[in-house]
């Protein structure tokens, strides 16, 4: 049980957000691939994901054990709902705070010694997670972000509504029961450690999530202890989900290798999860001038962004391209 404190003016600042961001999410469905008991609500988005997640994520699978604690994707990448603005915020995250973030984890002993270049600051290493989430957003989050995102605005609105007509009180006497309880001026959260945590005036951030499991988190930034926590608040439970936020988009649009050619189009699908010029020649037995032509063309359009790493480039699809793969899968 973890025993959150209020002040009178904790109360008065206490305020609601959208989301925890795209790499949170994104952590958090690797741990629901990995959890067997995962609630039904998420079946046919399991059977949606299934088997395309590659070796490409498993850097990030190796930073979400299935016992302790956790990464705060949050703290180290920000709140975001652009998975480019978090990978930057993760290549310019101060190394105290990724050893913060991971030095208590319960990692396999295969990943230790990699895990410890990663909090001695090594950028290959870093550029590792960067490209495994970017890979494990692509398959898990990106194909139904804007659904998702509709639907934690929803909750985000029910909140605020629940705040203007009773007040915060209100909000917290009705947020998240059984796994939440108000017995003022503390807020009782169901939760593995014992802990009593005394906001001192912060305030407190309540934000909806999607994939995470049925816990409520409390996470706060360990290197800036004068900013509000957050409160990760799961919104689905039982059987009543609407599967509609799982299904394949229909669509009678032209296929994607009409629309685009096929050799651009299998250069846009290759650059999901990021890919330098070389590797996309070398994926689809192309020439380097001819994926270079195809990554610019696709550039000039918006479907992709690039960005120099070191001496090469890195290739990367943008929310409008990804938007057009989902369009062109099947439904």
């Amino acid at each position: 049980m973890k025993r959150i404190h209020f002040t009178a003016e904790d109360l008065a600042r206490t305020r609601v957000a959208t989301t925890i961001g795209v790499a949170a999410e994104t952590f958090d469905t690797v741990k629901l691939l990995k959890d067997r008991n995962a609630s039904l609500v998420f079946r046919r988005w399991h059977l949606s994901v299934r088997g395309r997640v590659g070796q490409q994520a498993g850097p990030l699978a190796a930073l979400v054990p299935m016992r302790g604690p956790l990464i705060d994707a949050t703290s180290l990448m920000g709140d975001t709902a652009s998975i480019d603005e978090a990978v930057d915020n993760l290549m310019a995250a101060p190394r105290a705070l990724m050893r913060l973030e991971l030095e208590n984890l319960d990692l396999h002993p295969t990943h230790r010694s990699w895990a410890r270049n990663l909090m001695d600051g090594d950028r290959e290493t870093r550029r590792q997670v960067a490209t495994a989430l970017r890979a494990c957003h692509s398959v898990t989050v990106a194909p139904y972000w804007s659904r998702v995102r509709s639907h934690l605005s929803e909750v985000r609105a029910g909140y605020a509504s629940t705040m203007a007509d009773g007040g915060v009180e209100q909000l917290l006497t009705a947020l998240c029961g059984p796994l939440v309880r108000w017995r003022p001026p503390v807020l009782e959260v169901a939760h593995t450690h014992d802990a009593d945590v005394h906001l001192n005036g912060r305030g407190l951030v309540i934000a909806p999530t999607m994939f995470s499991t049925q816990q409520v988190n409390l996470l706060y930034p360990p290197l800036d202890p004068g900013r509000a926590p957050v409160l990760a608040v799961p919104t689905l439970s039982g059987t009543s989900l609407d599967t509609a936020l799982w299904e394949g988009a229909e669509s009678t649009a032209p296929s994607l290798d009409e629309l685009l050619g096929r050799t651009r189009a299998a250069v846009l699908r290759a650059a999901v999860g990021g890919c330098g010029t070389t590797e996309l020649a070398r994926r689809l037995h192309i020439s380097p001038a001819t994926a270079s032509h195809h990554a610019t063309t696709l550039r000039n359009a918006r479907l992709i962004s690039t960005r120099r790493e070191g001496k090469a480039v890195l290739h990367t699809v943008t929310s409008l391209g990804i938007a057009l793969l989902e369009q062109s899968l099947p439904a």
